[in-house]
């Protein structure tokens, strides 16, 4: 008998993107491998995690056996890694358990990290039980790493940067090819509402992509249902963050709340719809996105000013664009560059009355003058 159809849909998900990575680093798969042995798990005992199931535990190689109930033999030492983003929740403990199944097919290392934010009691322990758990499945390294969530730009944003800056740091301590990230359909859902409720351009609407930089999201495609129906046929242990069901937090109202009634009285679908819409406006701003770049560069001088009347017979969504990528060129921060700040500087080019310098984020000012707009740093 195959694996439960959630159990096969990651998997097959998860394949997919590695086998994209595999190919990106040259990997052979079917290379003979030699078994390790793995060193003794330390940390906290397990069962504190919401659940009282247990993972198989006959050691096959440098891994137990999977719960699949097939052992799986890891890739040689010195083989490319790829690391997994593990929260503990079903989302990505799905995504790691597949990752750790599919990867050693082809060739690939498998590795996690779990991120410590400190913001709630008990976090340091709870996130060492994952990485025990994880270093239990096979996954090597698996590691705690522990960060610090300041406020700047409110606290998901101040949570979010914090861990990126620890898988990005990571990535880098460990030579990964990538980190896979567990995003869903659904994440991807209330991401476009988000941006919608924010008045965001296409780009903002266009949601995650599935692939940026060195990370990447394998089950972009599939609900969150079936991250967890994946979890409870293999009986992987899941930790729910009360942050998820919290009012306080503007995404975990998007989810509890706003996608519900919307779900209630607009029908079934809303979610793919959504995450569908998100897909069609990721096309038109890459699109808009290239002609950005190539008009940036013809119109731009010697000295990085922009010539203003070339500017203004630009269409207004690929204007908006070059003057994005000119404040972000001269110091901005793109998280703090909003649409508002666009549209003030873009009246510099289409209702010029004289202003003087407009002052943005990051310390970037943008000024007029002799038929060029120019960004610089308010200290240049």
């Amino acid at each position: 008998m195959g694996p439960h159809p959630a159990v096969a849909a990651i998997r097959l998900a998860v394949r997919r993107t590695l086998a994209e990575l595999a190919a990106e680093a040259g990997v052979t798969p079917g290379e003979p491998v030699r078994a390790r042995t793995a060193p003794p798990a330390q940390g906290v005992p397990l069962p504190a995690l919401a659940t009282t199931a247990t993972v198989p535990g006959t050691l096959i190689g440098n891994a137990r056996r999977h719960p699949s109930g097939l052992p799986r033999t890891p890739a040689a030492p010195g083989s490319p890694l790829v690391l997994v983003a593990v929260s503990g929740g079903a989302d990505s403990m799905a995504l790691a358990i597949a990752t750790a199944f599919e990867a050693p097919k082809l060739g690939l290392r498998v590795g996690a990290v779990t991120v410590d934010h400190g913001l709630q009691d008990g976090s340091a322990e709870r996130a060492e039980q994952v990485a025990v758990r994880l270093r239990e499945l096979g996954l090597d390294p698996a590691e705690a790493v522990a960060v610090h969530v300041g406020r700047e730009g409110g606290p998901e944003n101040a949570a979010r940067e914090a861990r990126y800056a620890a898988l990005d740091s990571a990535a880098e301590r460990h030579g990964a090819l990538a980190v896979l990230l567990g995003h869903t359909r659904d994440d991807q859902a209330e991401t476009v509402l988000l941006g919608l409720a924010r008045g965001s351009g296409a780009r903002s609407l266009a949601g995650m992509p599935a692939q940026k930089g060195r990370y990447r999201r394998p089950l972009l495609e599939l609900d969150r249902a079936a991250t967890r129906q994946a979890c409870s046929a293999q009986s992987i242990p899941v930790w729910d963050d009360p942050h998820n069901a919290d009012p306080a937090y503007t995404r975990s109202r998007v989810r509890h709340e706003v996608l519900p009634v919307l779900e209630k009285h607009l029908g079934g679908g809303v979610v793919e719809a959504l995450a569908r819409t998100a897909r069609l406006f990721r096309d038109d701003a890459d699109a808009l996105d290239q002609w950005a770049a190539l008009a940036e560069r013809d119109l731009r001088g010697p000295d990085g000013a922009l010539d203003v009347g070339k500017l203004s017979e630009l269409p207004p969504a690929v204007r908006r664009r070059v003057l994005r990528r000119a404040a972000l060129r001269a110091g901005c921060p793109a998280g703090d560059l909003f649409a508002r700040h666009l549209e003030t500087v873009d009246l510099l080019v289409t209702g010029w009355r004289g202003q003087g310098p407009l002052h943005l984020p990051g310390g970037v000012e943008a000024v007029r003058r002799c038929g060029t707009l120019v960004f610089r740093r308010q200290d240049d």
